[in-house]
Formats: C-alpha cells, sequence, structure tokens
C-alpha cells in the first residue's frame, strides 16, 4: 500500500514538472525578445570666424551660448596699419587721376592759343622768305646778284617752309590733346590705383567681424586687447540647423539602417522622440572591431558609423546631446 501511495507522489510531481516546463517555454514564446539601446551623439556643423589682416581685438559683441544670427556683428578688430595703407592707396589713386584727366582734356587754351601764334609767325616768315627769293632770282636772272646770293635766298626759304611744317604740327597737336595710347596708359594706371584702394578697403572691412550664417557661438578664443595673427580664430559658431546624430553600429546589427530609412531618435536632454532618416553609412576603420562570443567558429564584427539626420528642425538643440535608437534584434528598427 505505501508503495502505491510513494509511485502516485512521483506521478504528480512528474507531471507538475512538464506543466511548469510547458508554461515557460510558452512564455518565452510569446514574450518578445529584449530590446537594446543604441546610443549616439548630436553633432552640428560649425564654421570659424577669423580675420584676413594682423590686428587687436577691440570689442567682442557675443558671448559663448549666444544665439546669433546672419549678419550679426560678433567682434570689431584695430589694424592702423591698414588704415594707413588705405590712405596710401587712396592718394595713389587720385594722381593717376589727375594725370588720366590731363590726358583727356589735352593741352590748356592758353598753350593752343600760343602754338597757333607761332604757327602764324611761321607762316609770316615763310612769306618774307618767298618773297626775297624771287626777288633775289629775277636780279639774279638779270646777272646784277651774284648766285652765291641766290643760293642763300632759297634756303632762307626752305628752311622757312620747314618752320611752318613745324609750327602747324605743334599747333594740331595742341589742339587734338593727348595721344589715344597716352590716354589708354593713364586710364589703366586709374584702374590699378582703384584696385589697390579695393583691396585695402576690404581688408578694412574684415576688423569688423560678423556672422555668416545663423547659429550658436560655442567658443570664443582672444580676449580683448589682445593680438591676433592673420587667419588666427577668433571663434566658432555652431550652425544649430545643420543637426545629425552619429551612432556606431556593429556590422550584424546593420540590417536595421539602409540609407533613406526613417527612423525614430529619443533625445534624453529634450525628453522628445524626433523623426530621423538615416543619411550616411561608413566605415570607421579595421582598427575598430568587435570579436565574436563564439571562440571557435565566429568572425571578428567591424563597426560602421551611422549618420541619422533629423526630418525636421529641432529647437534646443545642442552639440554632443545623446541620441538613442530601440533595437530589437531581428526585426527592423521602426
Amino acid at each position: 500500500m505505501a508503495r502505491n501511495s510513494k509511485s502516485t507522489s512521483v506521478v504528480v510531481v512528474t507531471s507538475l514538472l512538464i506543466v511548469i516546463l510547458v508554461a515557460v517555454i510558452a512564455v518565452g514564446f510569446f514574450i518578445p525578445k529584449r530590446q537594446e539601446v543604441i546610443q549616439g551623439e548630436a553633432e552640428c556643423s560649425e564654421y570659424r570666424v577669423s580675420t584676413k589682416v594682423p590686428s587687436r581685438v577691440l570689442e567682442i559683441r557675443v558671448e559663448e551660448g549666444q544665439s546669433v544670427r546672419k549678419g550679426d556683428t560678433l567682434a570689431v578688430m584695430e589694424a592702423p596699419e591698414v588704415q594707413a595703407k588705405l590712405t596710401q592707396a587712396t592718394a595713389a589713386r587720385s594722381m593717376a587721376e589727375a594725370v588720366e584727366t590731363k590726358a583727356r582734356n589735352g593741352a590748356r587754351r592758353q598753350e593752343v592759343q600760343g602754338a597757333y601764334e607761332m604757327y602764324m609767325k611761321a607762316k609770316a616768315g615763310l612769306e618774307i622768305a618767298r618773297k626775297t627769293y624771287e626777288r633775289v632770282e629775277r636780279l639774279f636772272q638779270n646777272g646784277v646778284m651774284p648766285e652765291q646770293k641766290r643760293d642763300e635766298a632759297k634756303a632762307q626759304f626752305d628752311a622757312a617752309q620747314a618752320t611752318v611744317i613745324a609750327a602747324q604740327s605743334q599747333y594740331e597737336m595742341a589742339r587734338e590733346g593727348a595721344r589715344s595710347e597716352d590716354k589708354a596708359a593713364a586710364a589703366a594706371q586709374v584702374s590699378r590705383a582703384q584696385g589697390a584702394v579695393d583691396e585695402v578697403s576690404s581688408y578694412v572691412g574684415e576688423t569688423v567681424l560678423t556672422a555668416s550664417a545663423d547659429g550658436m557661438v560655442t567658443e570664443i578664443f582672444p580676449h580683448v586687447g589682445e593680438l591676433v595673427g592673420s587667419g588666427a580664430p577668433i571663434m566658432n559658431v555652431a550652425m544649430t540647423d545643420k543637426v545629425w546624430f552619429t551612432f556606431n553600429v556593429r556590422e550584424d546589427r546593420l540590417q536595421s539602417f539602409r540609407n533613406g530609412k526613417e527612423c525614430s531618435v529619443f533625445v534624453p536632454a529634450l525628453d522628445k522622440s524626433v523623426k530621423a532618416r538615416v543619411t550616411r553609412i561608413k566605415n570607421v576603420g579595421n582598427f575598430a572591431a568587435w570579436k565574436a562570443t563564439k571562440a571557435l567558429d565566429g568572425v571578428d564584427l567591424k563597426v560602421f558609423e551611422v549618420r541619422i539626420t533629423p526630418v525636421d528642425k529641432i529647437d534646443g538643440i545642442v552639440s554632443g546631446m545623446s541620441g538613442v535608437i530601440d533595437y530589437q534584434p531581428g526585426k527592423a528598427n521602426r
């Protein structure tokens, strides 16, 4: 009788174990697999504000963390050497313009009148030389005047003709003004001087540093009164409207990330999820590898950099904030 009771107890215990095992298997089948979290970091484009000329920081009009708009004045620099060069360039331009004006206007009225009077004088001298030569020629033909005198009168007449031609040329040159080549050369000198003024003026404009795009000042390097060299950075401005999240993902999880695929990124600092899209998948190098968990038949798993860009602008986002994606093994990321 005791033996039958013991057998019954064994059967009951065995049955209970079977029921518990079936229940555990069933629960494990219906319970979803545990989700894993992939954490990344927000990044944004930045541009560096710098000056082209060596100068001294005269004034900084923004603070770190301050939002700025395109065109806002960020800093004012002081460069007296550039101002001096601008004065020199302006004076050189004025001189070139004066030379061009002289070449364009030609000789003064008094100079033209003087050349004309010399021309008239030469013509009068030619008339006297002509009459003298004709008189001597007649006397020579009559045998009264020697040939030597006739030749001297002829030479004076020819010289008077040449004087008239030279005086006429001088008068026409004075009336016409400078040659076209001289005018072109003078105009070129003005253009060259204007180019020098424009160049120095651009350097003067570089002493007032403005924001080239909307953003937020993240870092300011020099202090007021410090000297900075050409191209030295003054401050960094982050363009908060160009933000993306960077995640490092093992290659066995890349099936959930494809270029152009939309997903949801949770930002703990803002306590909200944002709609985003995968925009780039990049290999980060062979040095970034995960060893397989299986010692015998496993392979090394590389890590890829996945860039996910928000679809819409996120207010309050700052570079360095965390972004979280829920990853469930075996399922596509939603």
